[in-house]
């Protein structure tokens, strides 16, 4: 994981997502994963790429079910960008996504 990318859990969830004044995008993975181990250096890319602009983060479905369960997320991989609190547009990807569709969407929110 690169130093730009964030840890979320279903204790901080709230505070560094729900209300971040910044577009935050959140990958949902667990270590068992072998799809969420290859997006995993995207998502660290992503991280490097955004930083200051949008915050990026993992969240362990395995150590933290509380969320994702909240969520209705069923797959992993599922990464999802959040703007003022909500899913945005276009905002959910399910199963490994090449970069360039994040980048799209997050050039869009970040603005």
């Amino acid at each position: 994981m690169s130093d730009a990318t964030m840890t979320f859990t279903d204790d901080n969830f709230e505070s560094e997502v729900l209300q971040s004044d910044q577009p935050v995008l959140v990958d949902f993975w667990a270590p068992w994963c072998g799809p969420c181990k290859r997006l995993g250096p995207t998502i660290d890319e992503l991280a490097a790429d955004y930083q200051g602009k949008v915050k990026v983060g993992k969240m362990n479905t395995d150590e933290n079910m509380q969320v994702p369960q909240s969520l209705g997320i069923s797959a992993i991989p599922t990464v999802l960008l959040f703007k003022n609190g909500e899913i945005a547009d276009n905002g959910r990807f399910v199963g490994l996504t090449p970069k360039e569709q994040f980048v799209q969407v997050l050039d869009a929110s970040a603005g």
